[in-house]
């Protein structure tokens, strides 16, 4: 089969490699369209993890094989690829903090070599302990393979609208219109809150408005504090959610959120980054600094509800496609988006 194996850093090489045989408790899945995610962009890019590796994780395919024990699951059925599954019994997962659980960060759904992802391939394996623990689900006929494929950035994102807490009538500031950014806009509508983006790019701005922005503006704009203060009789925003690693964003949302509001951290910010802060900001004007990773057991169903109903609209998101042949175009388009970029799907 073919895949997109990561040699080394901004190293990716289109290559023939086995396709993966699957044991008795395991699934094989034929990827039908993976979408390209941040993180993954990331781990191409930088030095963080040893080659060989094929990465993607926001994978939508169709069962080639089924290992003999498998039960519930048969070739021919379209499905989403989970590839963070909780153990569900440790302290973390006690708490709730599943993506703190090492058998969630132990990544296991593979196409090769060490276990990372596996989407930038032909074919994913998934393994038992995905198979029996909720990691695949069935895709609706009257879904595409594009739709589900959102299934799993819609948890990320919704894991921080519920830990922000946001509640209808509350309005939210979101820093970055890009394809996270304009889904957060989409999940504040659906828990009936109102959105404030801020980007760089006119585009974003306009899409922000379109996908149902209540006002979007851009990051730039030295009046942004008081036009969002106008925008909220005088308070500032309940929750900001900070969907760019920007320490100016970050201060930014601090001039714009309400005393006893709160800021989410959702983008990763590079480790070399550090925020100077007066504690007694937080402490006098009783601010919550909050950070969500990743995604949540907890929302797994609600997520494939949201998709699956088409409670928001993901298509809509959608700026390009790519063959699995040109992934780094693709990444390099992520990396410098052009005007109208925002999510990018990749086919095998």
């Amino acid at each position: 089969m073919k895949a997109q194996v990561f040699r080394g850093v901004n190293q990716l090489s289109y290559e023939e490699i086995p396709k993966p045989e699957v044991g008795a408790d395991e699934v094989l899945v034929q990827v039908k369209v993976v979408g390209l995610c941040q993180s993954d962009i990331k781990k191409i890019r930088y030095p963080l993890y040893e080659p060989p590796r094929i990465f993607g994780h926001e994978t939508a395919g169709e069962i080639a094989a089924v290992g003999s024990e498998v039960k519930g699951w048969q070739v021919g059925q379209r499905v989403v690829v989970l590839h963070h599954i909780p153990c569900m019994h440790c302290d973390y997962c006690l708490n709730d903090n599943f993506s703190m659980c090492e058998v969630y960060k132990n990544i296991t759904t593979t196409a090769g070599f060490s276990p990372s992802g596996g989407g930038f391939a032909e074919y994913v394996k998934v393994p038992g302990h995905i198979v029996t623990r909720g990691g695949l689900i069935a895709i609706p006929e009257d879904i595409s393979f594009e739709q589900a494929s959102f299934v799993e950035p819609t948890n990320c994102c919704l894991k921080a609208v519920t830990k922000a807490d946001i509640k209808p009538g509350q309005t939210v500031l979101i820093t970055g219109a890009g394809p996270i950014g304009l889904m957060f806009v989409m999940l504040v509508n659906y828990v009936g809150g109102r959105a404030i983006a801020t980007d760089l790019l006119p585009t974003r701005i306009e899409k922000a408005k379109q996908v149902g922005a209540t006002a979007a503006f851009d990051a730039r704009d030295p009046d942004l504090a008081s036009k969002i203060q106008d925008l909220t009789n005088g308070m500032g925003v309940d929750v900001s959610l900070l969907a760019v690693p920007s320490d100016k964003a970050f201060f930014q949302a601090l001039d714009c959120t309400r005393k006893g509001g709160k800021i989410l951290f959702f983008a990763e910010f590079p480790d070399e980054v550090e925020i100077p802060i007066n504690p007694n900001v937080l402490y006098r004007r009783e601010i919550d600094l909050i950070g969500s990773y990743s995604s949540s057991f907890r929302l797994q169903k609600q997520s494939a509800d949201i998709i699956f109903n088409k409670r928001i609209d993901v298509d809509a998101l959608v700026s390009d496609r790519y063959p699995l042949q040109d992934l780094a175009n693709a990444v390099e388009q992520a990396v410098s988006p052009g005007p109208e970029t925002y999510k990018i799907l990749i086919y095998p």
